[in-house]
């Protein structure tokens, strides 16, 4: 259990979400990736969010359900192989998606996803008899995952587009 008292691994027993559609790695060179990983684990262990887990094949990816990626480059530093590009370049063109458990279509109000998103990428739509539903804004969101742990539901994802 973690130190906030949340399993996190628990949470996603019952979800039907692959591990695919989350982006492995910033920066990552996605072409070479698994033919150039040795899977040393340097890139868990400089991740200072501590997000970058391995996947079920062993493989590093990044896990939202522990928080966000602040696109410090540290998993590439560490990274003894050449498998990501420079930090001058775009980290991914992975964006948050919202999928339809979430509590607003449900006439539930929460907002938790629009309070973490720190470039306010997320807003939301009033309508009249309905609670605000939230809109993700892609030319603004960045992928860092910051409102996928915060929602109750897992109704947001982080995915290439």
């Amino acid at each position: 259990m973690s130190s906030s008292g949340f399993d996190h691994s628990r949470r996603r027993l019952f979800t039907r979400r692959q591990a695919v559609d989350r982006p492995a790695l910033p920066w990552l060179k996605t072409a070479q990736f698994h033919e150039l990983c040795t899977q040393c684990g340097e890139c868990i262990n400089q991740c200072p969010e501590q997000i970058i887990r391995q996947s079920g094949g062993g493989f590093p990816s990044v896990d939202f359900q522990y928080g966000e990626c602040t696109f410090c480059y540290q998993c590439a530093k560490a990274c003894p192989e050449p498998l990501f590009l420079l930090s001058s370049e775009p980290p991914w063109q992975a964006k948050a998606v919202i999928e339809q458990h979430c509590l607003a279509n449900q006439n539930i109000d929460c907002r938790s996803c629009g309070d973490s998103c720190e470039p306010f990428a997320i807003s939301f739509k009033l309508a009249v008899g309905r609670v605000a539903e939230p809109q993700i804004n892609v030319s603004s969101c960045t992928g860092c995952g910051a409102c996928v742990s915060v929602c109750p539901t897992a109704a947001i994802i982080i995915k290439h587009i």
